[in-house]
């Protein structure tokens, strides 16, 4: 008589599938009390901007999505020997770029796009500093704000 047993050379991954199950249960329990839904009014920074160059290099991008250095408007195809000939050549200079709030993001993110294949990867954002909150002074525009 043969009594005995024959081995089993399978894995028995019954009692792994149930412990994947029971913390796949804990997981989906625990993630939406994760996160933090606290309404917050963040406060506004009422930091000094950073001081100007003697001879700042303004870009605007208007409106009608025209381009203008400084004063003078440029167009796109000239666009980069025109700053080139404004910054003497020196790829380091900031240019403080300003965009109309009717444009798009997308043609925002064009016109640094030009700048970075121009070569000029300093860029400034400029908009309007907001006043601090004890002040009801206007705001004053011209303030600065690194990307």
């Amino acid at each position: 008589m043969d009594d005995d047993l024959e081995e089993s050379h399978e894995i028995n991954v019954t009692p792994f599938i149930d412990v994947i199950l029971v913390l796949l249960i804990i997981f989906m329990v625990a993630a939406p009390l994760a996160t933090v839904d606290v309404n917050v009014d963040l406060p506004g920074s009422t930091a000094m901007p950073a001081p100007r160059p003697e001879t700042p290099i303004f870009l605007t991008l208007k409106d009608d999505l025209t381009l203008a250095i400084g004063n003078d408007t440029v167009p796109r195809p000239a666009f980069a020997a025109t700053l080139d000939s404004r910054t003497k050549g020196d790829k380091q200079t900031r240019i403080f770029l300003r965009a109309d709030k009717a444009v798009a993001y997308g043609d925002l993110m064009e016109t640094m796009n030009l700048l970075r294949a121009a070569g000029y990867l300093k860029v400034a954002l400029v908009g309007l500093e907001a006043a601090p909150a004890g002040d009801a002074a206007a705001p004053v525009p011209g303030g600065t704000a690194a990307p």
